[in-house]
Formats: C-alpha cells, structure tokens, sequence
C-alpha cells in the first residue's frame, strides 16, 4: 500500500507559488503528498484560497488574519472571516496568533486581533491554527483566557523548547513540525518532536517558507517535501518511516476532521 502524507501547513495563494499551483499540487501527490491546508492568512487570499481547494479533491482551506497583518485589519475584515470560515472546505480557522519577532503590527494591536477572532471562532467551532513566534507565555494566556484550555488547537510551525511544547500538552493543544527540525541549530523543537506522543504528531511544510534538509536550498519550498521531514523525524524517534507517515497523517485527518 503506497504512503500517504498530509502537508497540514501551505500557502498556495502566496506569490511564490500562486502562478505553479497546478503543478506544485501535482508534484505533491505523485510522492504521496496527498492531502494539503492552504492557508490564507488575509480576506485578499479568501478567492483564491477557494479557488485553489477545487484543484484537488483532498485539498482544504483554513483561513485566518496573520499578526502581521493586524494594523491593516478592520471590522469589515473580521465580518468577512466570520463568513469565510463558514463556506464549504474550510476546515480551520487560522493561522491566527502573536508575532514579536517581527513587530511588523504592535503588539497591543496584534493581541486586540487575535482575541477578536478568538471570540469569532468560538461561534463556528473549527479547529485553531496557532502562529506564535517568541511570544508563547501570550499568546497561551490569551487562549486560557478566552476558553480554549481542552478544545482543538495546534500550534503551527512550532519552533520553541521542549518544555513549552510540554505545556502546550498539558492544555490540550497540539504542535505541528516543520522543516525546522531538520536544521543543524533547532534543538528545541527536535527535542519537542521526540518528545511528542505519537497520537498527536502533525507534519507541515509552511511552504513556500523553511524548506528542509536535504532540499534546504530549494526556493521556494512545496508540499512535496513535508516527506523529507517526516522521514527526518522517523529517524529522530526511532520508527519507519512508513509508520510514522501512517500515524501522522491519520492524526491530522483526526484533528482536522477530513
């Protein structure tokens, strides 16, 4: 029986890979990539978010306002993601959370965003997609606050120490691993990828970002090479490749319910 992989982490309507998404699908599923999130993190990639889910059966949408862009985000915006995450193929809401290694928004305004959608979300019960990046005791006191200690919630990319993930554990909430793992100088969240229950890992690419040894100079990354890291992770905990392509992409249909 051939592997089957799930990317739970893309970004197909970014620019990098917008133009090459028929191709960039088609080389995904012929290594056994054959499920995939698109991501759409603003209301300017909610069309063609949609329009790309029609390219592949086995192709799902979250949708969710980035930190980044939270300066730039009005009621409107909000109004536009509340209805979005109710169209039919979205399947999480997200990627939503705190950046403080960019500031690229300030931080009160990030947080004021993020807790919007918070209290959106609550209404339509889709699974989180968490971006936190050096901003973890936040951002995890802000979902405790807001009711989500227990509910479905995953940390996307997650690049912190093995002690933070533990935590995130303890809440309820899951971590997803990216090509970081792969890399000479992430500890942290190799550690964190051991550490995890076998029940709970999820692999993504984060493509067209963070493209994993051995491809680490492809620019862009795609989907196709969420396999390079889960044969990495394979290794690091001791188990086939096979099977552990097998429970990842089990759990995530789990998760995500698809």
């Amino acid at each position: 029986m051939p592997v089957e992989l799930f990317d739970t982490h893309c970004h197909l309507t970014f620019r990098d890979l917008l133009g090459h998404r028929e191709r960039v699908i088609a080389d995904a599923v012929r290594v056994g990539v054959s499920r995939m999130i698109t991501v759409a993190c603003s209301p300017a990639e909610f069309a063609s978010a949609s329009a790309t889910r029609q390219m592949h059966d086995k192709l799902w949408v979250a949708a969710g306002i980035h930190p980044h862009e939270a300066s730039q985000t009005g009621d409107d915006d909000l109004d536009r993601l509340a209805s979005f995450w109710r169209q039919p193929g979205v399947i999480a809401a997200g990627e939503m959370g705190l950046d403080y290694h960019y500031d690229l928004s300030p931080r009160q305004v990030q947080q004021s965003v993020f807790r919007r959608q918070l209290d959106l979300a609550a209404d339509v019960g889709l699974p989180l997609v968490i971006h936190a990046r050096e901003a973890h005791d936040d951002t995890v006191r802000i979902l405790t606050e807001h009711g989500y200690v227990g509910k479905p919630v995953v940390f996307h990319c997650f690049s912190g120490s093995a002690a933070e993930a533990a935590e995130l554990r303890a809440n309820g909430w899951w971590t997803s691993f990216t090509g970081i793992i792969t890399f000479k100088n992430a500890p942290g969240p190799r550690q964190a990828c051991a550490e995890t229950p076998a029940e709970q890992l999820m692999f993504e690419t984060d493509a067209p970002y963070l493209s994993p040894e051995p491809v680490r100079r492809m620019r862009p990354n795609e989907p196709q090479n969420v396999i390079h890291t889960v044969r990495f992770a394979a290794g690091l905990r001791g188990q086939s490749f096979e099977s552990l392509a097998e429970t990842s992409t089990a759990n995530a249909r789990r998760f995500f319910k698809c």
